[in-house]
């Protein structure tokens, strides 16, 4: 046991005037208690308690030690009641990570409409397309794509991440329209530089054929909104999650192709620093997460976050 406990046992000892009486009180037995409090004695060098046929009372050190004793159990007290009251409730600082474009467009909008529903959260969202280090930069819940390979790491699936192949209706007018991964040979590639193997797009065919396709273009770039734009432009045909380019799809400005031949798609995971003793904010913050996500996400429940747009514009309608 530690001081405290011995400390509890002395102070309801006191309280009590009995060591049974206090050992009754406390759960424990009586021999614990007297042992507990006489070791108590002997690392604090005093005599703490008179024991007599009549009771026990406290020796003047004794009593002022007591004292401080009760300061200090209202103290612990307090701050269990704080860390249970932390834990019941959705409230203090949340540090998140997030890459540049799912930030942006998805992750943004989804934290305003927590704020609103959360009021005692304050959230720090932090903007950053390598995989920092959870724990050195004190993050609290990180959004990842892909397979995670940190197994220390608490982890809640939130769905996948799909890729969409789009071009301008101006390109495919002027330069056809690919019916198969093959034809885009023959097309400007616009390259995300930030995949594995960019220039190399693999495709799964209708009968789980796995495909792969080396491309040229050009341009590449490691900002996926820079190259839905350079789409738009119509400088050629681009490869890019579809939480990217479904607004300008939905518009008319993109047109998905090869719709039986679809990339590969990514798990999207909220993963945070330890699987044990996960703070009320974060947890709350993941299940609000899974609520609001799912396998067709990127075509429910918000707008896309447009930074050049008037805030107003941004907060998701309920």
């Amino acid at each position: 046991m530690t001081n405290f406990q011995a400390m509890k046992i002395f102070a309801r000892v006191v309280d009590l005037g009995s060591f049974s009486k206090a050992a009754t009180d406390l759960g424990i037995g009586q021999p614990s208690a007297t042992k507990l409090v006489a070791q108590l004695e002997k690392q604090l060098g005093t005599r703490l308690l008179y024991r007599s046929t009549h009771g026990v009372v406290p020796t003047e050190v004794g009593s002022l030690y007591y004292d401080k004793c009760k300061l200090i159990a209202h103290h612990v007290e307090e701050a269990e009641t704080l860390a249970g009251l932390m834990q019941a409730q959705l409230q203090g600082g949340l540090r998140i990570s997030t890459t540049m474009d799912f930030g942006r467009r998805v992750l943004a909008p989804l934290v305003l409409r927590f704020l609103q529903a959360n009021p005692k959260v304050q959230v720090e969202l932090l903007f950053d397309d390598h995989i920092v280090n959870m724990v050195e930069q004190g993050i609290d819940v990180a959004i990842r794509m892909g397979r995670l390979v940190d197994s220390s790491l608490g982890a809640r699936y939130l769905g996948r991440n799909p890729w969409s192949v789009v071009a301008s209706p101006a390109y495919l007018a002027q330069r056809g329209t690919p019916t198969a991964p093959a034809d885009l040979t023959q097309h400007d590639a616009l390259i995300c530089s930030t995949v594995q193997n960019d220039s190399r797009w693999h495709f799964l065919g209708p009968q789980g054929q796995s495909l792969a396709v080396q491309l040229k273009g050009p341009l590449r770039s490691n900002n996926k909104s820079a190259l839905m734009s350079a789409a738009c432009a119509g400088l050629g045909i681009a490869a890019l999650p579809t939480y990217v380019v479904h607004q300008a799809v939905q518009s008319g400005a993109l047109v998905t192709l090869l719709a039986d031949w679809p990339l590969p798609t990514q798990e999207i995971h909220a993963v945070y620093p330890s699987a044990r003793l996960v703070p009320a904010k974060v947890s709350g913050f993941v299940d609000w997460l899974q609520e609001h996500t799912g396998e067709a996400w990127w075509t429910e429940c918000f707008d896309r976050f447009d930074v050049e747009a008037p805030i107003a514009t941004e907060i998701i309608a309920a």
